[in-house]
């Protein structure tokens, strides 16, 4: 596979089930809208969040950026895994609104589809969004994607920002 344009359910498939739990180095995680999506693991549900807990176990680094504090059933979720209160990197920057994930620097996915049920979770195909974008492991792609995410985490837009007074992350900079 070099480009596949991915719609609904391939994107859960291929990044959620497939490419982040074979994660070996790291997840980067982008997406404007945060909740609490579950996964299929073995034969029953979880919440995603185990998924990347289960990583962090492992030594894989993950990072996640997103644009608002995400709901109440994210929050208890993310208390029952301890993994993600020390190891998971996070950051919230009100005017993310790109949606991206990359894997080790090998495989990454650019689309419309939030961190959500509905967006990347697994929703029934008549409970999910219309979601559309491209999974690729095309070497120049994914070094795009992942400079645009750097360039996001290593702080390169706050002082023009704007919003700075909505972020932590800024005020730790200057």
């Amino acid at each position: 596979m070099a480009t596949d344009f991915v719609t609904g359910r391939q994107i859960y498939e291929r990044m959620i089930r497939e490419a982040i739990p074979a994660a070996e180095d790291f997840v980067w995680i982008a997406t404007a809208d945060l909740k609490d999506l579950h996964v299929a693991k073995t034969n029953r549900m979880v919440p995603f969040l185990e998924t990347l807990s289960d990583l962090i176990e492992r030594g894989v680094a993950v990072r996640l950026v997103h644009a608002k504090e995400p709901g109440p059933a994210f929050r208890e979720d993310f208390d029952r895994y301890p993994a993600l209160i020390e190891g998971l990197e996070r950051m919230l920057c009100p005017r993310v609104h790109f949606k991206t994930v990359v894997v080790d620097g090998r495989i990454a996915y650019c689309g419309s589809a939030n961190l959500t049920g509905a967006g990347m979770g697994a929703k029934s195909d008549h409970r999910r969004n219309f979601e559309a974008g491209f999974i690729t492991t095309e070497a120049s792609l994914v070094q795009a994607i992942m400079d645009q995410f750097d360039e996001l985490w290593m702080g390169s837009h706050c002082p023009e920002c704007g919003r700075t007074e909505y972020c932590a992350e800024f005020h730790d900079l200057i």
